[in-house]
């Protein structure tokens, strides 16, 4: 199974489902340039969201600390440690803060 991310409108393959561990990220760069943060967790639900962490605009989101808070998944920066929501991208400690997230899903590749 691989894991897809929606971009401009298509569906890209960014890695096999196999190659991810629960609770670590990986970086992905994507066609225009930007990274986005891939992340599966233990039931094996992937997740993606922007890998720049707004408030110091370092590309270290998919480095970040995963956990779950009243149910729902988050990233803590390795910077700053401010928590984003996997689902939606709201960092749960500033309202007025998010980052972008990605349709994502697992696909059975197609034979060759």
């Amino acid at each position: 199974m691989t894991i897809e991310l929606e971009v401009n409108g298509g569906w890209l393959t960014v890695c096999e489902l196999s190659e991810l561990i629960p609770g670590r990220g990986v970086a992905a760069l994507l066609p225009d340039g930007s990274q986005a943060a891939v992340f599966v967790d233990r039931g094996g639900r992937p997740y993606a969201i922007g890998n720049r962490d707004p408030f110091t605009g370092a590309q270290v989101l998919a480095r970040g600390l995963v956990g779950a808070v009243t149910g729902r998944p988050f990233v803590a920066s390795p910077l700053l440690k401010q928590r984003f929501d996997l689902e939606s991208g709201r960092c749960l400690d500033d309202d007025a803060v998010a980052v972008r997230t990605y349709p994502v899903r697992t696909a059975v590749p197609s034979p060759a």
